[in-house]
């Protein structure tokens, strides 16, 4: 039962691998397609990895490009999404110290600082453009985004790696219980794929090596898989006070019932199945569902050796091995500090159509993985809740659960 103070989704927008926009995106992902391949610029010539998912509709061609030029890439992202989301949602009518933004990133504008540093070391300083710091700001998407909505209620970005996305829709819902706005656009927006972050996720084994098999590359749970495939993208969700929704007769997608973020305070880049398995729980609470309420799992799940066994042990102990999981990392490759909310929107989509698109290239399932994972073909049918997971470097553990529109 959904009460007049929680939180229902209202509005979904995205750009991706897949797509340039949730429906496109949302096709993609039943029919198992990928959106990886092959990197063809010449900077990734000399890289041990040469393979990434990148935006399947670049932003330039959607931006005024006066406009775009002085944005940087994952800002880009997040105006397109954000623009889709609200236009979805029916653009409410709220007050402007109402409404709040949430945008969650990884990195950044990371892209903006390496080109701008390039152009200062080669150029010199006044060659360098002076919108370097409003496009490097990790703060960018999420004030680029209140700008254009008007915004007054907030603006913020978590940091949080792997885990922004999710965190910053948590943070959403929290905003929303606490009475502090009636409506939160909320998710992720990174752009990364550059040659100084593919070498150092690299060196530090992360990344799947397949440069000749770009579409089979991420094969989360599988026997096989050797390391994620770094993607980049944007996923916002509009929130509303379930009571202001009702009110202007919004429809609904679905509602978040509940969230967890933990921290682990073990280790800079492995995961403890303590934290992740806290963050579940803490997720259940919020929502007021018991473990076997949960029938869906959309997973973390990046394809790397030791993060999915660990993140299925934490499953099976915090909720069991009944839900049917998917993890659409295996198409889009891993969209970072996007991943959780591209997660969330995937998890309301299942919800609202009753259908679960299978994990692609599961061609031999991981013995230690002891879970119901959906390959081959989507799986039909009604569900009453739905889990996602996400976790990040630096121990950051966020769980978000959604229950199907009133």
């Amino acid at each position: 039962m959904v009460g007049e103070t929680d939180a229902v989704v209202t509005g979904l927008g995205a750009t991706t691998p897949l797509g340039g926009d949730v429906a496109s995106t949302w096709d993609a992902l039943l029919a198992g397609r990928s959106g990886i391949g092959l990197i063809e610029e010449e900077w990734a010539a000399g890289l041990p990895v040469r393979i990434a998912g990148r935006l399947r509709v670049e932003p330039t061609e959607v931006l005024d490009r006066p406009k775009a030029r002085r944005l940087d890439r994952c800002q880009q992202m997040a105006l397109i999404a954000a623009r889709e989301a609200w236009a979805d949602a029916g653009a409410p009518e709220v007050e402007p110290e109402r409404l709040a933004v949430v945008i969650g990133t990884g990195v950044g504008g990371v892209l903006s600082t390496l080109a701008q540093d390039e152009v200062l070391r080669n150029s010199g300083a006044r060659k360098v453009s002076p919108y370097t710091v409003p496009m490097l700001m990790p703060n960018g998407p999420a004030a680029m985004v209140s700008m254009e909505l008007g915004a007054r209620g907030g603006a913020h970005t978590p940091v949080s790696a792997c885990a922004s996305g999710a965190e910053a829709i948590a943070m959403g819902l929290d905003l929303i219980r606490l009475g502090r706005a009636d409506v939160v656009v909320a998710g992720g927006a990174e752009a990364c794929v550059h040659p100084l972050t593919i070498a150092g996720f690299a060196q530090a084994r992360a990344l799947s090596t397949r440069n000749d098999a770009p579409q089979e590359a991420s094969r989360p749970f599988d026997t096989s898989r050797d390391g994620f495939v770094l993607g980049e993208g944007a996923a916002l969700v509009v929130l509303e006070r379930a009571g202001f929704a009702a009110a202007r007769g919004a429809r609904v997608h679905a509602a978040l019932a509940g969230a967890g973020t933990t921290s682990d305070a073990h280790h800079i880049t492995a995961a403890h199945p303590d934290g992740q398995v806290r963050a579940i729980r803490l997720a259940l609470a919020s929502a007021g569902l018991d473990a076997l309420d949960i029938e869906h799992v959309h997973a973390h799940a990046t394809s790397t050796p030791i993060g999915d066994v660990t993140e299925a042990h934490s499953i099976a102990e915090a909720i069991g091995t009944h839900p049917a999981v998917t993890a659409t990392k295996s198409m889009t490759g891993h969209l970072c500090g996007a991943a959780g909310a591209m997660g969330a929107i995937s998890a309301i989509l299942t919800l609202r159509d009753g259908v679960i698109p299978a994990t692609r290239n599961v061609d031999d399932l991981d013995p230690e993985i002891k879970l119901d994972v959906v390959t081959g073909r989507p799986r039909h049918g009604r569900l009453t809740a739905a889990l996602t997971n996400s976790f990040g470097f630096g121990g950051h553990n966020a769980s978000l659960i959604f229950t199907p529109a009133p």
